[in-house]
């Protein structure tokens, strides 16, 4: 009887010590880097704690690694020392590269192998339609989806005896050049700013008016796609800024990406800023002095029915090379973020898109829009018109080299060193190169 007490005692210690062990066992790690920062990082901290504080199997720790650039040349480098996180935040021009480095897991598969049985046509599909290869399968998740929007001071648009704009309807680019000589006129340093000039006054201007950025349809349906940038419109256009820019101020730089031309903005040193609806959670926390509002960006008098406008922010690539139970928790992760409450949050505090249906339609549904109706202009945009092929999208290899090309010619116009024709014409030039470049490495 001794013994057999002896033994069950043993066996009782064995369980105990197993169950503690397993209830003190450290979750598996979710390394997640990104470019958030500010009252956007703060949020995606929020979205993180939020996940982890719901289970105890994994802990999701997110890494801000600097601007959009310097995540995806983070992740080149963290690849080829095979070191790479489980997830990685890439902007939307870094897709076609993601999708043919072959260092990706891709996220309509990794939902599938981990049991999570997702209705696709609840996305928002100008949003989805982006991050799919050409079998249409879901290659990343959609994050912080985007598109441009033009903000305005509307104490100054109400001196100038304008008042607020249309949050349906766009002002023609030419209404935009009275408004701006008006705003200068009050001895405002400038009338308007641009954030991302590559992305809202090229990439965007040929979406919205149905003109084609490339050939293959945005490089949508082939390698050998060539830059269609050149063509009399985008050269106008182009040209006009700079006589606005000569005139009085009426457009000024304030730098290639975003935070230049939106302190200009904050510090009511134009009236109109044109940026993404990401650029919400900053307005909403640090504009105190003035009332601000946003509406569609500007068309052209002759585009009576303007095409939607392109995504820009980024999607979440899950990078190959972990084991399945890390994968089980990425696949957990993803899902939560998907989530009705999650998008919600995401959307209120940044601006940016709730990607799926069922957040939108909720929000719709508590009249989140009829108190916030600004944060409703950017969806209406995107959504407003069936994509055409030079709507959907651009895809196109070597695109940041390619976008900072046109950033740099675009310089040289505003500087004077060159004529919108001539930087237009080198930016085809130089940015075909690229093309051909990737065309040779991935065909």
């Amino acid at each position: 009887m001794s013994r057999f007490r002896n033994i069950c005692l043993v066996l009782a210690m064995l369980l105990v010590f197993s169950f503690a062990k397993s209830s003190f066992a450290k979750p598996i790690e979710i390394e997640w880097w990104h470019a958030m920062r500010g009252a956007r990082g703060e949020t995606v901290q929020k979205i993180v704690d939020g996940f982890n504080n719901s289970q105890s199997d994994y802990k999701v720790v997110a890494v801000y690694k600097g601007e959009y650039d310097e995540v995806l040349n983070a992740g080149i480098a963290a690849v080829r020392a095979r070191k790479q996180p489980h997830i990685i935040q890439v902007f939307e021009v870094g897709t076609q590269t993601m999708m043919m480095s072959g260092a990706i897991y891709p996220v309509y598969k990794l939902m599938e192998d981990y049991g999570y049985k997702i209705d696709w046509s609840r996305y928002l599909q100008p949003v989805l339609s982006y991050y799919v290869n050409e079998d249409n399968k879901l290659m990343s998740m959609p994050f912080n989806s985007s598109t441009p929007v033009m903000f305005y001071n509307v104490d100054m648009f109400e001196k100038a005896g304008v008042g607020r704009l249309s949050k349906d309807k766009p002002i023609t680019w030419d209404e935009l050049g009275e408004i701006t000589k008006k705003i200068t006129a009050m001895g405002v340093k400038g009338g308007m700013v641009t954030a991302w000039q590559s992305w809202t006054q090229v990439e965007n201007y040929s979406a919205i008016h149905d003109l084609p950025f490339a050939t293959k349809a945005n490089g949508y349906e082939g390698l050998d796609t060539e830059l269609a940038i050149n063509n009399d419109k985008i050269v106008n256009h182009i040209a006009t800024l700079k006589k606005w820019m000569d005139d009085g101020n009426r457009f000024f730089y304030g730098g290639q990406k975003y935070q230049g031309p939106k302190s200009e903005f904050i510090a009511q040193n134009a009236g109109v800023y044109i940026d993404s609806v990401g650029a919400i959670a900053k307005l909403q926390s640090s504009v105190k002095d003035f009332k601000w509002d946003a509406a569609p960006l500007p068309v052209e008098s002759w585009m009576s029915e303007p095409q939607n406008s392109i995504i820009g922010g980024a999607s979440l690539w899950v990078f190959a090379g972990k084991s399945k139970k890390e994968y089980k928790g990425v696949a957990a992760f993803l899902k939560y973020l998907a989530s009705t409450d999650v998008q919600v949050l995401w959307h209120k505090e940044t601006g940016y898109f709730p990607i799926t249906l069922d957040a939108y339609e909720k929000l719709k549904k508590d009249g989140y829009y009829d108190e916030y109706p600004y944060q409703e202009v950017g969806i209406k945009q995107l959504t407003r018109r069936n994509p055409t092929k030079n709507s959907r999208g651009i895809r196109l290899g070597y695109f940041v080299q390619i976008r900072n090309i046109i950033n740099e010619e675009l310089e040289l116009v505003w500087s004077g060193k060159k004529t919108a024709k001539e930087a237009m014409d080198s930016a085809v030039e130089r940015g075909n190169i690229k093309l051909r470049e990737f065309e040779k490495t991935f065909k």
